[in-house]
């Protein structure tokens, strides 16, 4: 062994520290492991951190306040529904059992951590309310389970990245990381467990199992660069769903300083205060707090293009039949970035129900008059062509252009008028972004990785989106729900198997 490498043993190494890695890192700790939890980032969060902050889940005392009955089975039979037609055939039946059976005493143990909800939501095809949002944001989940984490004795590193897997007569017992230029490696008795996120901001990965256009999109998480499958293919380890994203799609660029409601601490009294608020306050008093929140960074909705807004690029020129992936095109043109063009007509449609610019499900709708009162570095208003070509640093003869009328693709009948109604608003910037991916290792019940021939590779687990074997987990609270189920079983398992 090289000189140059230090070396730590513990019982359980998990790599990742968002909170499928969380999650394991406690159990196995709780269990009465030695545990290291190694993070490449400065501070812990991964995707999680990044997300909205729903999971969903059956059973918890917010359905039962609410009277609510319901059931893992049902759970478990609505979650297809979500699928696209034909898809629903490459689910893993059995790994979704496991976490409509598991997800509400994750949800209770998330409780028991301090961790609030408001909720539940309803969210068809689901029969019932189920989604359940954290309060007041989703680094709740982070401040909650590291502050957990640090009581019980989890070795936490940061600024540590895998490189490689070990193996010894056949088993995985270390992984090796690089710390500046220093190489370390953490030997672990019971287990590795990866819980390292997706590949949404992998451009290798993304170009194997997408294609060449989707590996330009950039990720909502700009740190989900795949690190946990890429250690494991070298060992025989495959990727199950890896062409299927959330993404690539468009969405508003997020603001230059974080909203009111990302600043606000992740106290349990804090979140108390807000379950009662929204449960007991007006909605017009609510409505202004929220919308700092659902004007940030979200999608615009695709019936504005349907309706007959442009997408056009830094120079003004409409570069892409919006109906038809236009989040594939934006990649390709300057900065990556467009603008969302519109007529006082369409302005005029968008300004209420049921005509909407965003939503965040079970929280409220954007329309035009809040992102002019909340995003005013997105909202561009002229009376006419010209002065918003001005304003922006456009080509006028360019965006003159991309007002006229559309009928690529729709045929005349159905296309939109040109737009000609002041006053004339652009959106933007936006981009397009990937928010995650379905692509996960192979892993059998037991969260143990699997090889091309379905056997465990000895020593090796994997929870969360690393570790999504093949779960479709569409709908809203389906990929937190499985970060923290997967997490916590991966995390005992991995803890056991110290004793065998």
């Amino acid at each position: 062994m090289a000189a140059d490498v230090a070396q730590e043993t513990f019982d359980v190494v998990v790599v990742g520290g968002g909170g499928a890695g969380l999650a394991a890192a406690i159990e196995a700790r709780t269990a009465g492991r030695s545990v290291a939890l190694l993070e490449k980032n400065p501070a812990l969060g991964g995707s999680t951190a990044w997300s909205i902050g729903s999971i969903t889940a059956t059973g918890t005392p917010h359905q039962r306040r609410h009277g609510i009955e319901d059931n893992p089975h049902d759970h478990w039979a609505d979650m297809p529904f979500f699928a696209e037609p034909g898809l629903a055939a490459r689910d893993n039946d059995a790994l979704r059992r496991i976490l409509c059976d598991e997800v509400p005493d994750a949800v209770r143990w998330l409780m028991s951590l301090g961790v609030r909800f408001h909720g539940p939501m309803p969210e068809p095809p689901h029969r019932r309310p189920r989604m359940h949002n954290v309060l007041p944001n989703s680094r709740s989940y982070i401040f909650h389970l590291e502050r957990r984490a640090r009581r019980i004795g989890v070795d936490i590193r940061l600024g540590l990245r895998a490189r490689e897997l070990l193996s010894e007569g056949g088993r995985v017992v270390a992984v090796e990381c690089a710390q500046g230029g220093a190489r370390r490696r953490f030997t672990a008795r019971g287990g590795i467990i990866l819980a390292a996120g997706d590949f949404t901001n992998g451009a290798e990965l993304k170009a194997r199992y997408m294609g060449a256009q989707a590996a330009k999109v950039e990720a909502v998480n700009p740190t989900a660069t795949g690190d946990g499958h890429l250690l494991a293919l070298p060992l025989g380890a495959r990727i199950l769903n890896g062409d299927l994203a959330l993404g690539p799609e468009v969405r508003f660029i997020a603001p230059a300083h974080e909203t009111l409601v990302r600043r606000l601490p992740p106290w349990r009294l804090l979140a108390n205060v807000m379950r009662w608020s929204l449960d007991h306050m007006p909605a017009a008093i609510l409505r202004p707090f929220m919308m700092g929140f659902l004007t940030t960074a979200l999608a615009p909705s695709p019936a504005l293009f349907a309706a007959g807004a442009r997408l056009i690029n830094r120079r003004g020129e409409r570069f892409c039949d919006e109906l038809d992936r236009p989040a594939h095109a934006l990649p390709d043109q300057p900065e990556k970035l467009a603008y969302i063009l519109l007529d006082g007509r369409i302005a005029r449609q968008f300004s209420a129900w049921p005509n909407f610019v965003s939503t965040a499900p079970g929280i409220a709708y954007a329309y035009i008059g809040d992102y002019r009162r909340n995003r005013r570095e997105v909202y561009r208003q002229a009376a006419t062509p010209e002065a918003l070509a001005r304003a922006l640093g456009m080509d006028p003869a360019a965006l003159r252009r991309a007002l006229g009328a559309v009928t690529e693709r729709r045929g005349a009948d159905h296309a939109p008028p040109p737009l000609g109604e002041a006053p004339f608003i652009a959106l933007g910037p936006v981009r397009a972004v990937f928010v995650h991916n379905e692509g996960g290792l192979a892993v059998d019940r037991e969260h143990r990785v699997l090889d091309g021939a379905d056997r465990p590779i000895p020593g090796l687990y994997a929870a969360g989106a690393t570790g999504q074997g093949g779960l479709l987990l569409k709908g809203h609270g389906h990929h937190l729900a499985w970060a923290f189920v997967s997490g916590r079983r991966a995390g005992r398992l991995a803890a056991a198997a110290c004793g065998s």
